[in-house]
């Protein structure tokens, strides 16, 4: 029993370790793991994410713009936020804010935005300055309270990397589309959550995190369909970010939705009862997914 045990382990841990690893069973070498055969290349489908059908205004016979807040403290949306050593596993492998950033350096994902209206184009070299920190250690202020230059080795530079991530903002389209008779989700941007440095650096207990960019998450769709995501029921078989948030794959809470006070958040007409804020945010989604519902209602 403990050797079956044994082998089930190492297996499972196998399993583990080829996650998106293609062509594994078949590889003489470790350099020809994770590469296509030919009859593979024949066979695949275009790898590219199926584009969004088109859907005219006069289709739409009602809709609703939501703004939620995806926190990756909970277990369920873990997917989004490991793995945070990316340099062990590889480059092939990476969490839902390394593969933003990542294909935003290397042009992939060529519009960012400073909010979620997408009125105001962030540049890269603008972009970088947010994602770069530099902190002065206490000897470098008792230098500079003496009077003194501050020596460089008490400054420190760090990057805003994965382990400061706190969650995702997003926002989306509800809509119910009266030819298919149907009401649907389309993501339109999506916005990476961190600590302030400031906050960081002081410790400040509840502090609250904030904005680092918004990406059109249409112009961002092949990027992350390109990007693999751990699969826990078949790592042969890995997802990608675009088929888990298009999927709605993930616990969010609703914080804002459009209306006539200037889209004015939860917070700002249920203040200080968190209780309170959880359930109306619960109460708007309610009544988005009853929607459907009463519409075949006589």
């Amino acid at each position: 029993m403990k050797t079956k045990s044994f082998f089930t382990i190492a297996f499972m841990f196998l399993i583990s370790y080829s996650y998106g690893q293609i062509n594994i069973l078949n590889a003489d070498t470790p350099e020809e793991i994770g590469v296509k055969t030919n009859e593979q290349i024949d066979k695949g489908a275009v790898e590219e994410p199926i584009p969004y059908g088109y859907v005219g205004d006069r289709d739409i016979l009602w809709s609703k713009n939501t703004w939620e807040y995806i926190d990756l403290n909970q277990r369920v949306n873990f997917p989004l936020l490991y793995p945070l050593d990316t340099g062990r596993l590889g480059t092939n492998r990476l969490s839902l804010y390394h593969v933003l950033l990542k294909n935003i350096r290397n042009g992939n994902i060529k519009h960012v935005y400073a909010d979620s209206y997408f009125t105001r184009e962030r540049t890269l070299q603008e972009l970088q300055a947010t994602l770069h920190r530099t902190d002065t250690l206490p000897q470098g202020y008792a230098q500079l309270n003496a009077g003194e230059e501050i020596d460089p080795q008490f400054i420190t530079h760090t990057d805003v990397g994965g382990a400061d991530l706190q969650g995702f903002r997003i926002r989306g389209y509800w809509y119910f589309d009266k030819k298919q008779g149907a009401l649907k989700y389309r993501l339109l941007g999506i916005c990476p959550m961190v600590i302030g440095s400031y906050a960081k650096k002081m410790n400040l207990q509840d502090a609250e995190p904030v904005e680092l960019f918004w990406v059109f998450y249409p112009s961002a769709r092949k990027a992350l369909y390109n990007a693999k995501v751990f699969n826990p029921y078949n790592s042969a078989h890995p997802l990608n970010f675009d088929q888990i948030l298009n999927a709605r794959r993930f616990h969010a809470v609703i914080y804002k939705t459009d209306n006539k006070y200037g889209d004015r958040p939860i917070r700002d007409y249920i203040g200080d009862n968190a209780l309170k804020q959880l359930l109306e945010s619960r109460h708007i989604k309610k009544e988005i997914r009853a929607f459907e519902a009463n519409m075949w209602n006589y």
